[in-house]
């Protein structure tokens, strides 16, 4: 009697993880399709609400931190500066957010059929990015108005500040995505995660605030997170150019770029892969269960 070669077949419902969206690209279309159609449906302003959620922050970090508390002392540009940090925050809590939602939100096609999981926190995270445009497209337009003048160093870090959110978000909406299936205390988790988010990084204040009072080993994990590295990388695409540090002679209060950005940028980016890598084990760890847990 001859055994049968099974080396062709494979467990169903087991795949290559998140290598699997770049062989299911169609299916990921379709994912982020629905998402953004489904975003604003009945809504009588639609797409405008992606440009009033950030304005309205704004003016209100604006008007409270920058002018009654005074955190824009030292700042030239401050409303640039500022916003340059609050759109880099927006697309972290929203794509993290998402992500977190994103298997419990889709729990009927999770139970009905097989398609790759990770395809539903990667979908998420796209969407997520497609309504960050349009607050780029704001503050491109406030840059370009209050003297901005574009160069491609600056573009350059603006688009790796993007890159590292999108795979820091990735990474943590596969852990916690994964997490919120079996528990679902995780999505409280991660909105206590998004309070502190703001604050975690240079938006309403300045890197040098923090220098000047913790100490040296404080410093390099604050200035080592994804999100404090991106704040910065946006701050040099959008901001720099247009304050008094981007002289020839600047003055010696002039807000500078952080002197080892390149190595906290080389930490950040290998904490986001990192990232991406440990929320893959776990997302595998507890995909076997989603269908019953849901």
């Amino acid at each position: 009697m001859t055994n049968a070669d099974l080396s062709d077949f494979r467990t169903p419902g087991r795949g290559h993880g998140v290598l699997d969206i770049f062989t299911r690209r169609y299916l990921l279309k379709v994912l982020v399709k629905k998402d953004v159609t489904t975003r604003y449906r009945n809504s009588i302003f639609g797409w405008l609400w992606s440009y009033a959620k950030p304005a309205a922050q704004f003016l209100v970090y604006y008007l409270v931190m920058g002018r009654i508390i005074g955190l824009d002392r030292g700042i030239d540009n401050f409303p640039v500066y500022l916003f340059s940090g609050i759109v880099v925050v927006n697309l972290f809590n929203e794509s993290f957010s998402n992500a977190t939602t994103s298997i419990v939100s889709n729990k009927a096609l999770v139970k009905k059929i097989y398609l790759p999981r990770e395809l539903f926190p990667v979908a998420t995270v796209i969407v997520a990015f497609v309504h960050f445009l349009p607050q780029v497209a704001i503050l491109i337009a406030v840059a370009l108005l209050t003297g901005w003048i574009p160069s491609m160093l600056g573009l350059v870090l603006a688009v790796l500040g993007m890159l590292l959110i999108v795979l820091f978000s990735t990474g943590l909406g596969l852990f916690f995505g994964a997490l919120n299936v079996a528990f679902r205390d995780a999505q409280n988790f991660v909105e206590i995660i998004r309070t502190f988010a703001t604050w975690t990084a240079p938006v309403l204040y300045s890197w040098t605030m923090l220098a000047d009072k913790a100490p040296a080993w404080l410093l390099n994990i604050y200035m080592s997170n994804p999100l404090t590295v991106a704040v910065e990388f946006f701050h040099q695409g959008f901001w720099f150019s247009t304050s008094t540090g981007a002289q020839a002679n600047p003055p010696t209060d002039a807000l500078l770029p952080p002197p080892l950005l390149p190595i906290y940028a080389v930490v950040a980016f290998a904490i986001a892969i990192g990232t991406i890598i440990i929320g893959q084990l776990v997302f595998r760890r507890f995909e076997r269960n989603f269908a019953q847990d849901l």
